[in-house]
């Protein structure tokens, strides 16, 4: 039986398109202070909020009066 889940999780994994998301707490990317997360869903995504469910599906969020510094890719 544990080995069908794995299967089955796999297979599923190849269907769930996955996001890089990049935050920058300045204009700079590549300092100290960038975080990097996996995503398998974007929940909001606007110039001063954004809002998404990493992989563990814990929601992570980001508000910003001056607008937010973000690169989202597709892995």
């Amino acid at each position: 039986m544990d080995n069908i889940k794995k299967i089955y999780n796999y297979l599923y994994s190849l269907f769930i398109t996955k996001y890089k998301v990049t935050v920058s707490f300045n204009k700079n990317y590549g300092d100290s202070d960038d975080k990097i997360y996996l995503t398998k869903k974007i929940l909001v995504q606007k110039e001063k909020h954004l809002k998404f469910r990493n992989m563990e599906g814990k929601v992570i969020e980001y508000r910003s009066a001056n607008g937010l510094n973000y690169i989202i890719e597709d892995i």
